[in-house]
């Protein structure tokens, strides 16, 4: 049963790899794919001296059908059992091509109108910075943009992450990683 389960798992990630290999991409000016996280990025608390702004984003290549975007950070190498949410966005306009240098910021005002952050796992809105434990190996850093079937995903500003995560499941037509490092 195992390696059915596998050979099933297998062709799951390789459907998403496809996605991607039809030209649905993510880049930015400020994360390269492998490459550590810039200080101006790293949580700014917790015993991280960051700036705690988030990175301008890129995309292209959506796929047709594409009707609204989501944008996630996640750490799967975080010690916590679940990783750890470092930002939600959704809801961001079919229009938008990416996000600019601080967009994550509420008080900035940056993020595209009509798009929605929710509380990340520090315990808030927006964009919360890399800070791994002092002494843990690199973590991963995973920046995800989603092409999405609906001009609104369904939740509100108070959800959770994984409430996003589960709309997304059902709802994603594409997406794109970028993946930076950081450790201290």
């Amino acid at each position: 049963m195992r390696t059915i389960a596998g050979a099933v798992l297998a062709l799951g990630v390789l459907g998403a790899g496809a996605a991607n290999a039809q030209g649905f991409t993510l880049t930015s000016p400020d994360v390269t794919e492998g490459g550590t996280i810039k200080s101006e990025n790293v949580f700014k608390g917790g015993g991280c001296t960051g700036n705690d702004i988030s990175p301008a984003l890129n995309w292209t290549g959506a796929p047709a059908g594409t009707k609204s975007y989501a944008v996630t950070l996640y750490d799967p190498d975080a010690p916590t059992g679940s990783g750890f949410w470092h930002w939600s966005m959704f809801d961001i306009p079919a229009t938008t091509s990416g996000l600019v240098k601080n967009a994550g910021n509420p008080r900035a005002h940056l993020a595209p109108k009509g798009s929605i952050e929710v509380r990340n796992d520090y315990g808030t809105i927006g964009y919360g910075g890399p800070c791994p434990p002092k002494g843990d190996k690199p973590h991963h850093y995973v920046f995800t943009v989603f092409a999405v079937d609906a001009a609104t995903l369904g939740p509100k500003a108070d959800a959770t992450p994984a409430v996003v995560g589960f709309n997304l499941h059902y709802h994603t037509l594409a997406k794109a990683t970028l993946t930076g490092m950081y450790g201290r």
